[in-house]
């Protein structure tokens, strides 16, 4: 089918052009009509077939027609690409906004867009600060929403869904999913035109490689050759005809280990105006890092020969420069954790999946699931550069291969089930219906329930105890009081829009009540909330956390734990916040606790979130602590002593720029205002661009002719570089 056959608005036929899009793919041309009728549709097919522009045009669609768009995805790295997409509609005069953090606001300037990209857990917060917008809502579209069967982010999508359908029930749902084996059951769910296909624009070839040869499911074979291990051969193999490859592996540390001995292979087939690119690239990853880190500059090693690793232990903006690298054809290999399976979208010509296993600390090793070897398998063929894909499994001893064809390649995605019966799930959301009035008597929660995706696969009955035991919690712990119906407590209410586990509002309350006022104290209380994961305790841990356990004063006794390992587990995680909070570096910490500086911004994040749960709490019991947690966010945040709070509130000033200044006796803003822009310049860390922004942002000398004198590029470029 002709995009220019479909009846849109002439303006979008002409923005596809213009992105090389003219033609629709089978799949794309079978959804395109009842989505752009107004109908609900479940589009399941594979990774890179094209689910995205059918919702794009329903959306611009809807909007062109005066109607507003709310974009569900699963992860903040997917709401950035959305975005990037659908601003090229923006000549249209569409409004685009992203909304992903602050789960305590209504974010009331989102109303002034068309369409608005947000997390599953943004949109929840929405509703549950009643954001009236959402009752305008024309369509609505759930991305990746097979991730209904994740236990974490799951069930809110689920109920996010299920509350939009009974709140707006006239807006059009389009769910786009992944291939499952129930797609249907979703479509019967969302009362959904079900579109399901294995249609790819570029042919699929899966098999499995042992000694050498690669056996694929059509029973034709390919040899490769040896070089010294399965996968550099592999990689090497497929290099050297012009393709890329990503590779999975089930640890960090196999990422990491294999893109060394791959990127060693690699090093000598690279051309020359690769290898130079590749080694500018090296150095700009190590400069771009504010704080180095040991495994920083292990990746900068990596890029060198176009084999890089990635994993949630990276930052943001490492892994986007890895993304962008690879997009581009100059980085040739990417070996990753199942994260990225997930993640945004990396094609490649091979994908080569190593491990069919991962640990479960209750189970040992447990086979992955075929569900995700499928979405791993997803990311091979590149569209317009690639006649085919291949993904690869790999056998490691004989008779491996009959069972991976058997159980894997010729065997479909599992049925995904609903994760809204259990317990955590339904105290958040059970308490949240109650808080925002949309349950309000035992029939409103049984109609609510019966609304969702779990009524639709399972009898309410089987959870009707686990429903009654939340009710009990939430009235004994006074987030509600039940009477002729049910009713929020302020603490309830606060709760709910704060966004955290009722359970974390009881333990946070429990803290405010006891005696200590150290820093540690109140970080322990925080990651003593269900909301925050704790540490994992290594073998090596156990002597100096229990001695620091030993010597530390607490809010939440360790007499309380029917598991000191629990509580243990709690005061290494934080005594990596408190770290963070002293000025210990990022190296340091990431070596210390055994985690990535990725991993140290999750937790300062999460930990900075909780800490202004804990802040607004103590305005209801507590107020004269809320001067001392109130202190803290703000070191959490920026990982500084309290001296350099004035410091680090400037724009592109991080901890080590602000120690920087600091001890070169550039203490506050002020000193700041009256230094010399050239001697700032000369302080290690700040140099040219940053100088010029402090001075700027202070209203300073640094002017144009001075600018022009020192050299400087555009000083918002340098800056946005930093």
């Amino acid at each position: 089918m002709e995009v220019s056959d479909l009846e849109i608005d002439p303006r979008i036929v002409d923005i596809l052009a213009k992105e090389g899009i003219e033609e629709l793919y089978p799949p794309q041309a079978e959804a395109i009509g009842p989505a752009l009728e107004g109908k609900n549709v479940v589009l399941a097919i594979p990774t890179a077939s094209g689910k995205s522009l059918v919702a794009y045009l329903a959306v611009i669609q809807s909007v062109l027609r005066k109607g507003k768009a709310l974009y569900i995805v699963p992860l903040r790295a997917l709401a950035s690409e959305k975005y990037e997409d659908l601003k090229a509609f923006e000549s249209l005069g569409v409004r685009v906004g992203v909304s992903v953090g602050d789960y305590d606001a209504p974010d009331p300037t989102l109303e002034k867009f068309d369409v608005i990209i947000a997390t599953s857990e943004k949109a929840d917060s929405l509703l549950r600060h009643r954001a009236h917008w959402l009752k305008e809502l024309s369509v609505v579209v759930a991305d990746e929403i097979h991730l209904i069967n994740d236990p974490g982010r799951g069930p809110t999508l689920e109920v996010t869904l299920s509350k939009l359908k009974q709140i707006n029930p006239r807006a059009q749902i389009l769910a786009l999913s992944a291939t499952i084996k129930n797609s249907n059951e979703i479509a019967e769910w969302l009362n959904a035109d079900h579109i399901a296909s294995d249609w790819r624009p570029v042919p699929l070839k899966e098999g499995v490689f042992y000694e050498g040869e690669i056996s694929f499911e059509d029973g034709t074979k390919k040899s490769v050759a040896d070089c010294g291990d399965d996968v550099s051969s592999l990689v090497l193999d497929v290099v050297k005809e012009g393709g890329q490859c990503l590779i999975f592996v089930n640890t960090r540390r196999s990422s990491e280990a294999l893109s060394g001995r791959v990127g060693m292979h690699l090093k000598d087939i690279l051309e020359p105006d690769s290898s130079k690119e590749l080694a500018m690239l090296s150095r700009k990853l190590q400069s771009r890092q504010d704080e180095p880190t040991s495994l920083g500059a292990r990746l900068s090693r990596r890029i060198r020969y176009a084999a890089v690793f990635h994993h949630a232990g990276l930052t943001n903006d490492q892994r986007k420069m890895v993304e962008v690298n690879f997009k581009s054809g100059l980085v040739k290999c990417i070996v990753a954790t199942p994260t990225l399976a997930a993640g945004i979208n990396l094609p490649a010509r091979r994908v080569v999946v190593r491990d069919l296993t991962r640990y479960d600390p209750n189970y040992g090793n447990v086979p992955i699931p075929v569900m995700e070897v499928k979405q791993m398998s997803g990311r091979a063929g590149r569209p317009q550069f690639d006649t085919e894909g291949e993904a690869i499994l790999l056998a490691k001893k004989p008779g491996d291969s009959a069972f991976i064809m058997e159980n894997y390649l010729l065997s479909e995605p599992e049925s995904i089930d609903s994760k809204l019966g259990q317990k955590p799930a339904l105290r958040m959301h059970i308490l949240s219906s109650i808080a925002t009035g949309h349950v309000r008597t035992e029939n409103d929660l049984n109609s609510f329930i019966e609304s969702t995706f779990f009524a639709q696969k399972t009898d309410v009955w089987m959870i009707s105890d686990i429903i009654n035991d939340v009710l009990e919690f939430l009235t004994k712990e006074d987030f509600i009081e039940a009477g002729e119906g049910y009713k929020a407590t302020f603490f309830g209410k606060r709760t709910s829009d704060l966004y955290i586990d009722p359970l974390s509002a009881v333990t946070l309350r429990k803290a405010l009540g006891g005696k200590s006022d150290t820093a540690f104290a109140y970080l322990h209380a925080i990651c003593a909330t269900p909301d925050v994961p704790t540490l994992y305790l290594r073998r090596g841990d156990y002597e100096w956390v229990e001695e620091l356990a030993a010597n530390e004063e607490y809010l939440i006794d360790y007499d309380d734990y029917d598991d000191y390992e629990f509580f243990l587990a709690e005061v290494k995680t934080a005594a990596l916040l408190q770290s963070w909070i002293e000025e210990e570096s990022a190296d340091a910490i990431t070596k210390r606790f055994g985690v990535g500086p990725g991993d140290i911004r999750r937790w300062v994040d999460m930990a900075e979130w909780l800490m202004h749960s804990m802040t607004e709490l103590s305005r209801i019991f507590d107020k004269s602590k809320s001067r001392t947690l109130s202190a803290l966010m703000p070191r959490i945040r920026y990982g500084v002593k309290k001296e350099l709070l004035d410091l680090v509130s400037l724009r592109g000033i991080g901890r080590a720029r602000a120690r920087s200044l600091f001890s070169h006796g550039y203490k506050t803003g002020e000193d700041l205002k009256k230094a010399d822009v050239k001697d700032l310049s000369r302080l290690p860390l700040i140099g040219t661009t940053i100088a010029k922004n402090i001075k700027l942002q202070l209203g300073g000398s640094a002017t144009i002719e001075e600018e022009e004198k020192m050299g400087g590029q555009s000083i918002l470029h340098d800056f946005q570089a930093e």
